[in-house]
């Protein structure tokens, strides 16, 4: 059984949506681990308990669909890289700080945290902003290159860039490994390279015959390429 996609109506808003992927905030969830009330506080600003209000770090690439938040592909991988800052113990207002640094050096791009030039000059942004704030956090992000290679390592086994140095596909188990989300294919969900099967779809015939043989023939696959397939949207689940 060879996979087809089903076909879609062809229109302008669509047209996007192929380029540019399409997640809810549950399946950003999934994908990068971090909760929905911090992707939604990002994306939206929130009032602390002190009543301070923050802004939001950055604005959707998608338009509100259908009453509900809708995230793109550069989403996704600024939620992702924000979420491992801000595990490192950075605060929100120095991270609008270090954003608002690299916005600057990248004109024009409207996601830096997902460009290859923040990746390596990440650290001096870092050196420039605690500067200005004295955070000892910053101070140790950016001169422990130990610790900045730890937390921009994943950017060098899981992405893939472009000409211009931005993320393009992210390949969730190391390049080696034929599983990627590509925001020009299958609306950026996870799929078998390069047959493009969703992983999602091996996963649930899988569940059905609890056969990997099985599915790998039904797909014409190889059965490691379905095993690698289950055991990610396994631990997804999970």
């Amino acid at each position: 059984m060879s996979y087809r996609p089903e076909a879609s109506p062809n229109s302008g808003a669509l047209q996007v949506l192929l380029n540019t992927g399409i997640y809810t905030i549950p399946q950003a969830c999934r994908f990068t681990a971090v909760s929905s009330g911090r992707i939604r506080r990002w994306l939206k600003g929130y009032r602390s308990g002190s009543k301070k209000q923050y802004a939001a770090l950055w604005s959707a690439q998608l338009p509100v669909l259908r009453h509900k938040v809708a995230l793109g592909f550069l989403d996704l991988i600024e939620i992702k890289f924000v979420g491992a800052f801000l595990d490192r113990g950075v605060s929100w207002p120095m991270l609008h700080k270090a954003r608002e640094k690299a916005a600057a050096l990248y004109p024009g791009i409207s996601h830096p945290f997902c460009t290859g030039q923040f990746v390596t000059d990440g650290s001096e942004i870092l050196a420039e902003v605690h500067q200005e704030s004295g955070q000892t956090r910053l101070l140790e992000l950016a001169t422990n290159q130990q610790v900045f290679a730890e937390l921009t390592q994943p950017f060098f086994k899981q992405f893939e860039f472009d000409a211009r140095k931005i993320i393009e596909r992210w390949w969730p188990l190391g390049l080696d490994v034929q599983l990627v989300l590509d925001p020009r294919r299958n609306f950026g969900q996870p799929i078998v390279h390069p047959s493009g099967i969703p992983t999602a779809v091996l996963a649930k015939s899988f569940q059905s015959n609890q056969s990997v043989e099985a599915v790998a023939d039904w797909y014409e696959l190889e059965p490691h390429l379905v095993r690698q397939a289950v055991d990610y949207e396994q631990s997804l689940a999970t």
